[in-house]
C-alpha cells in the first residue's frame, strides 16, 4: 500500500480518538512513530507520567500524576484506548510497586476507558500470561488480563508477545540484553508451539497493533507471535 492510501486507510478507520498509555517504552514509542507516520496523529493523546520530549506534531499530550489518569481519561473520551505499559522488577524496586504499575494501573486505565465509551482495548502483556501462575511476574501479567476482560469492551485485543528485540532509551535492562544477545541461537531451537517464546521486534508489535485497530469484529482476542507475524 502507498503511503498516501495508508493515510487516507488510517483516517476511515480511525474515525475518533487514540488514547496510548505508555509511550515512553519501547513498543509504545515505536506505536507512536507509525501512528504519525500514517497521518493518525490529529487523532492522538499520549497519557503519561513524566514530561515528553519528543515531537508529536499535532497530537496532544496529558502529564498527569497516575492517580489523575481515570478523570484525565474522562475528559479525552477515547474511541480506541491502548496500553503499552510495562516495567521490570529491577526499575520498580519491589513486587508492591511493580503491581501497581503492570496490573493496577493497566486496570485503571482499563476501567476508566470503557466509562468514557471507548469501544476497543488493545493492551500489551507478555507470553505465558496467567493469573494462576506460580510466577509473580505472569501472575500480576494474568490479573491484568483478567481486569480489562472485566469491563467487557465491544473487542478487547491482548497482545502476547515473546522477548521483545529494540533498542530502549534510558531503560537499562541488562538481563534482557543478554537474552536478546542470545535470542537467534535460542529462537532456532523453538518450533511448533515454542514459537511463542521467541524473540521479536517491537516495531512488529507496534504494527500488529495498527493493524488491529482497524478490525471490526466483537469480542475478546489474544495474539501470540505467530498471530503478530501474520498481521505485520
Amino acid at each position: 500500500m502507498r503511503a498516501t492510501d495508508t493515510r487516507k486507510y488510517m483516517e476511515s478507520i480511525v474515525a475518533g480518538k487514540i488514547l496510548l498509555v505508555g509511550a515512553t517504552g519501547l513498543v509504545g514509542g515505536l506505536l507512536t512513530k507509525k501512528l504519525m507516520d500514517q497521518n493518525a496523529g490529529a487523532k492522538l493523546h499520549l497519557l503519561v507520567r513524566r514530561p515528553y520530549r519528543e515531537e508529536l506534531g499535532k497530537g496532544k499530550v496529558h502529564v498527569q500524576l497516575q492517580e489523575n489518569w481515570p478523570a484525565t481519561i474522562a475528559k479525552i473520551k477515547p474511541d480506541i484506548a491502548i496500553s503499552c505499559l510495562g516495567s521490570t522488577m529491577k526499575k520498580a524496586g519491589s513486587k508492591d510497586e511493580f503491581a501497581a504499575v503492570d496490573r493496577d494501573l493497566v486496570g485503571a486505565v482499563a476501567k476508566a476507558a470503557k466509562a468514557a465509551g471507548a469501544k476497543q482495548f488493545i493492551a500489551v502483556s507478555s507470553t505465558m500470561a496467567d493469573s494462576s501462575a506460580s510466577s509473580f511476574y505472569l501472575k500480576i501479567k494474568g490479573e491484568a488480563e483478567d481486569l480489562m476482560r472485566a469491563e467487557k469492551f465491544d473487542r478487547l485485543d491482548i497482545i502476547r508477545p515473546g522477548l521483545l528485540r529494540g533498542d530502549r532509551v534510558n531503560d537499562e535492562r541488562l538481563g534482557e540484553r543478554l537474552a536478546i544477545a542470545a535470542s537467534p541461537m535460542m529462537d532456532l531451537l523453538l518450533h511448533g508451539s515454542l514459537r511463542r517464546y521467541r524473540s521479536i521486534l517491537g516495531s512488529d508489535v507496534a504494527a500488529a497493533i495498527v493493524a488491529l485497530m482497524k478490525q471490526e469484529a466483537h469480542g475478546d482476542f489474544v495474539h501470540d507471535n505467530d498471530a503478530i507475524w501474520q498481521m505485520v
